[in-house]
Formats: C-alpha cells, structure tokens, sequence
C-alpha cells in the first residue's frame, strides 16, 4: 500500500512539474507615460489600442506574448520621485527634457544601443534628431545617447484676434500691458512662467541680439545659442530681477492656471493665454468647432522654448522590448495615430505624417486638370521638418491662409524655431528658483488687510489676558 501511494505521488509530481514546464513564460513590458498620451483604442467604436497592437505584432513576429502593463503619471515630478523609490520598476519612460537632464545626471538612465531603432533613425526628424545630439548632457555624451524623441512643440501665446493685434502679440511685453489687465493668464509651473520673465528681464539685450540677426552679424547657430544663454540664466542677481518682474505680472494677470486656460480662451474669460503649442490647438480646434471662432498663436520675437517629450530606460529595464517598442510606435503610420490622438506634434516626420497633416491644412483647390489653384495663399515650407523623409515628388509645401493658424502652431517655421532654444534644468540652483517661485505664488494681503489682522490678533490676545487673571482672582477667592 505505501509502495502504491510513493508511485502515484511521484506520479501527480511528475506532472505538475511537466505541466509547469510546457506553460508559456508571458515576458512583461512595463511603460511610465503621461496621462492621454498615446493611442488608447478610444477614438473609434471597435478600434485596438497601439499597447495591443504592439502585442499582437510582437507574438506575430517572434512566436513570443508579451504583457504590456501601462501606467501613467502627471508631472515630472512625480514620475522622478516614483522612480527614486525604487519600489516600482519600468522598462520605458517619457519625462521631458529637462528631466532627462536630471535623471542622466543621477545616473538612473541606460543608453540606446547603436542601430537598436533603426525605424526612429530613418523616420524621425532630422531637425529633432539633430536637436538631441547637440544637446550635452552632464556625463560628457548628448541628449542622443539616452533618449528617443516622441513628442514636442514650443511655448507660446494664444489669442483672440479680435481683440488682439498681430503687432501687439509679437512680444512677451504684452502680458505686462495694463490694456489687458485681467484678460492674461500664466502656467501655473515655473518652467513655463519662468521664460517671459527672464524674456522680460533681458529685454534689451534679446532685442540687440535679434538686430544683429537680421542684420546678418551673427549666423542662425549664434542666435540660437546665444538666445539659449540667456533663457537659462538663473544666477542669483537674475532670479532676484525675474521674482520682480513676475510679482508685477502677477497683479495684471487673470491668474495662474493648470489645464483651465485652454477653456478660458474659448469662452471669452481670457483674451491671451501662455500655452504649450499642443494646448493651444486644442483651444484653436474647439473654438472653431463650437463657437466658429478664430484663435491664433504667437511665438514672441524675443525667443521661446522648444521642449520634447523622449523615451528613456532605466536601470533595470528589458532594453530589448523597450527598444522595439520605440522602433514600433516611430512608423510614420502609429505617428499620425497617436497625433490624432492626443493632439500633439510627434517627433517622427515621413510621408504619411505629412500627407496627414496636408488633409488637415492644405487650402489649395484641386482643378479639373488636376493642377492646384494656390490663389492668395502662402507657400509654407516644411522641408526643415521632413527633410530626407519625403517621397521625391513631394516638395515639402503646404499652402495656408495664415501664418498664425494650427499649421504654425504644430509646426513653427524655420525663423521661429532658431530663435527658441532647450530650458536646461536649474541644476545647483533649482532649490532658489523654487524658492523664488514660491514669492511670486505668496498672497500679497493690502496693508489695511494686514494691520486690521495684527489689531485684531492683538484684542484677542489681550482678551485672553484679562481673561486668564480674572480666573485666577476667582479660584483664591473660592479657595479662601
């Protein structure tokens, strides 16, 4: 009987450890994003999600399932601060610029490899691609070794045009024009806020610097970088100028906000908006399809911001299923998904990226002999963009009514982007300019207000005083 029960338990073991060995192993692919950042199936009753597509595409190609676990944060910050703990692990995530720069620099990055993402290398822009490399990063390398663009734009006004002259927006001055008290909001953000204040600061010199341009002393590479110099300046005599200068722009704005000035700008609470470029074709978008109203954006002549969202690995990742993943969703055909998606620009040019947004914006009149009727429109040039990803009948051009429209604001010309450059991150200094931004966030009280609170604090505390004695007086009577 015991000989019986040993062959039948050696028997069930026998099988369980078979049946484990013949289960599929599921490998995991863990991604960190923002929220509404890419192709989530939801635009179209029936329609797969670009994490599911991946999936499919890899099983299809290796004979392999793979898991997709997605999660999704709100603020640099907050992804940073995740990451730091060392609780959660991922395989790919997409900070911004300046939090490359920081997570490079606390070493919690792995570089591509060499040829890994050969789909990106081909199809992403030359201009962005090149905007990575020349962008170093503090171990000596560049932005390129660590990070794969995915999405970008510029920082900017929008406008209502009504009430607003195209004179008037060319300049960040305008947010300080008493003639719009009240009408102008901020980024609640002090990376964002910060750049007309320093643009405030420096004006002089940023006018200088943009005659010398124009007049031909100084090359586009020059103005760049010179532009760049100044946007990040953050010394301690600059940060004591720009809390100033923001404490003052701060008494003629609307008021600070997070994601409601997209809104503000359509229903007539605001008349001229600080926004991401992504944001303001949301507003421009909404505007016109409920109001049939007109908005424009405007990167001021001073200079701007061009910041980018990229993919980067940290420590610990899967580097090969993150690195095709990469390669995955840079085809020109997911690009224009995601685009359509979450509204902003993507990094990857391509045919199919361009004849997407030739269908959005292109007002040329297609002829009975075929020909296009360019009438009174203006020929915007792309090819900066798209350079080297075209078709070779493809010129490049799209033809548009405005130079201030969603065309420009998805994609700047070749004058507005030399003339804005990368927010490096405040490095040394990040604790003053927080510090800095914190006064400029302090509610200033009238001084009426403050002296009424200090009298009525004192009363108060001269109430507790008698109070007290009078107690005191009562209980040694009652003891006597």
């Amino acid at each position: 009987m015991k000989r019986i029960s040993f062959v039948l338990l050696s028997l069930v073991l026998i099988f369980t450890l078979t049946s484990c060995n013949t289960k599929e192993e599921v490998r995991t692919l863990r991604i960190y994003n923002w929220q509404d950042y890419i192709d989530d199936g939801t635009m179209e009753e029936g329609a797969t999600s670009m994490l599911d597509d991946f999936a499919e595409y890899y099983y299809e190609t290796y004979g392999e399932k793979i898991e997709v676990i997605y999660d999704t944060f709100e603020t640099n910050e907050s992804m940073f601060n995740t990451l730091k703990t060392g609780k959660t692990t991922y395989d790919l995530v997409c900070p911004s610029e300046y939090m490359i720069m920081r997570m490079i620099k606390a070493d919690m990055l792995i570089p591509f490899e060499e040829g890994a993402t050969p789909t990106y290398d081909k199809y992403a822009s030359k201009y962005i691609q090149n905007l990575f490399k020349n962008t170093p990063v503090s171990n000596g390398g560049s932005m390129a070794d660590y990070a794969k663009g995915y999405m970008w734009g510029t920082v900017g006004l929008v406008y209502d045009p009504e009430y607003v002259t195209e004179e008037e927006i060319t300049t960040w001055e305008i947010m300080w024009n008493p003639k719009y008290k009240g009408m102008v909001s901020s980024k609640d953000s002090i990376r964002d806020t910060y750049i007309p204040g320093v643009m405030h600061v420096y004006l002089d010199e940023l006018e200088a610097l943009r005659a010398d341009y124009l007049n031909g002393d100084i090359t586009s590479n020059e103005y760049t970088a010179k532009i760049n110099e100044i946007m990040n300046r953050c010394d301690d005599e600059t940060l004591d100028k720009v809390l100033d200068h923001l404490q003052d722009l701060k008494s003629n704005l609307f008021g600070f906000e997070v994601d409601s000035g997209k809104t503000d700008i359509v229903n007539g609470k605001i008349r001229i908006q600080l926004a991401w470029s992504g944001d303001a074709v949301y507003s421009m978008s909404l505007a016109e399809e409920e109001d049939d109203k007109i908005l424009a954006f405007s990167v001021p002549q001073e200079g701007s911001n061009i910041w980018f969202d990229g993919w980067v690995m940290p420590k610990g990742a899967d580097t090969v299923l993150a690195q095709m993943f990469v390669d995955y969703v840079s085809r020109p055909e997911n690009a224009v998904r995601n685009m359509n998606m979450v509204g902003y620009t993507s990094a990857i040019a391509g045919q199919e990226v361009f004849d997407e947004i030739s269908d959005w914006y292109d007002e040329s009149v297609e002829l009975e002999d075929g020909s296009f009727d360019t009438t009174d429109l203006i020929p915007y040039d792309l090819n900066y963009f798209f350079e080297g990803t075209l078709d070779e009948d493809c010129d490049g051009i799209i033809y548009t009514s405005s130079l201030s429209g969603q065309l420009y604001t998805q994609y700047p010309d070749l004058g507005t982007v030399e003339r804005c450059a990368i927010m490096q991150d405040f490095g040394v200094q990040n604790n003053k300019v927080i510090e800095m931004w914190a006064s400029v966030k302090a509610v200033n009280l009238p001084i009426w207000v403050t002296i009424g609170f200090f009298v009525i604090v004192a009363g108060i505390f001269a109430l507790v005083i008698v109070y007290t004695v009078f107690n005191k007086r009562k209980f040694r009577k009652n003891k006597r």
